[in-house]
């Protein structure tokens, strides 16, 4: 494998189907945890190890895998992956565990995962599998990242746990007052969560369409995960077809 294979399976991740500001996958935890940059980097970052490790095993084991039983296979490896990041976390991250909650386990059925799992990492060798899931693992932690940044700064004031922008405090039309920054409590809520990822989204397209205006488009996404599935090994069994795509799909094969 080439390196410069491998370094576009990284850009593939970050840019051309990031999974937040693309692809639009894993909204659950996107959404609910992103409340400070921590919670978006902790949830991030064990998403991508679990991303990693389970595009690595199930690269190893492609061909010994049925057809018929790959996606319960997929997931009794990534449920063990989730379990053995859980136990960790607990003992040694037990405030972002306690802070992440629900959704840990929850990785289980991170639609990224299986998606990867089915799409790239059951047909492809396992070193660009490694590099598929690390790539997606890191468009995934720089967009809850990026969430988690703005709604800490304009919900607190805050960034990392550390004050960055001076409150106001007194109150106001007295000598007492000192002017400063208002949280904007509403970013810290859910309907927050929705008003950032669209502000970021529409921030991705706008930069997705210059870059095609100057010459320099990015790749667009294609794949199992956006419905393409020419070239996909398993169109004659895949559930998200009709019978009639399936049959077709199944002739190609």
């Amino acid at each position: 494998m080439k390196e410069h294979s491998l370094l576009e399976r990284l850009k593939n991740g970050l840019l051309n189907e990031n999974p937040t500001f693309v692809l639009m996958l894993g909204m659950c935890p996107t959404l609910a945890v992103t409340t400070s940059i921590i919670n978006g980097i902790g949830m991030g970052l064990s998403t991508t190890v679990v991303l990693v490790l389970s595009n690595l095993l199930i690269s190893l084991f492609r061909k010994v895998i049925p057809d018929g039983v790959r996606i319960p296979a997929f997931i009794v490896i990534v449920a063990s992956l989730v379990t053995v990041v859980q136990f960790l976390m607990q003992a040694y991250l037990n405030d972002l565990y306690g802070a992440l909650g629900v959704y840990i386990p929850l990785i289980v059925v991170n639609c990224i995962i299986l998606g990867r799992a089915e799409s790239y990492a059951s047909k492809n060798p396992v070193l660009p599998s490694i590099f598929d899931g690390l790539g997606m693992g890191l468009g995934f932690t720089f967009g809850l990242s990026c969430l988690g940044a703005i709604r800490e700064i304009l919900g607190s004031g805050q960034l990392f746990g550390i004050q960055i922008l001076p409150l106001a405090s007194g109150v106001r039309g007295t000598e007492s007052y000192v002017p400063g920054f208002t949280p904007i409590t509403i970013f810290i809520m859910a309907p927050g969560a929705f008003l950032v990822l669209a502000f970021l989204v529409a921030l991705m397209n706008i930069v997705r369409k210059k870059m095609a205006a100057k010459g320099k488009p990015l790749k667009e996404p294609s794949g199992c995960m956006t419905g393409d599935c020419t070239g996909c090994g398993f169109s004659s069994t895949c559930s998200g077809k009709t019978p009639e795509k399936a049959d077709k799909g199944g002739e190609k094969a």
